[in-house]
């Protein structure tokens, strides 16, 4: 089971708890965007092997979205962070 700690409740959960909300750190396009900007809004992801930040939703406790940094390979959480934050930089283990 793979554990998830919440940043606004600072507990470590079990994943049963949470709701993945995508890729994070995305920018709505404005309104006047051409179709093929919107569909790639919309539809592209990034979908790399190894750190990846995502967005995420304690829907079974404090029901607040944030951010993690995930490996994609191991599928370990290597750091949380509210959402709003840039994602951290450094330390070893986000390299």
């Amino acid at each position: 089971m793979l554990l998830i700690r919440c940043p606004y409740c600072d507990q470590d959960r079990p994943e049963v708890e949470f709701a993945y909300a995508g890729e994070a750190h995305l920018t709505r396009p404005s309104p006047d965007v051409s179709d093929v900007d919107w569909e790639a809004f919309l539809f592209h992801r990034k979908n790399p092997r190894g750190h990846h930040s995502e967005r995420w939703l304690h829907a079974h406790g404090c029901r607040r979205f944030f951010n993690a940094v995930r490996d994609t390979v191991s599928d370990h959480i290597l750091v949380t962070y509210k959402s709003g934050q840039s994602r951290p930089s450094g330390g070893d283990e986000l390299k």
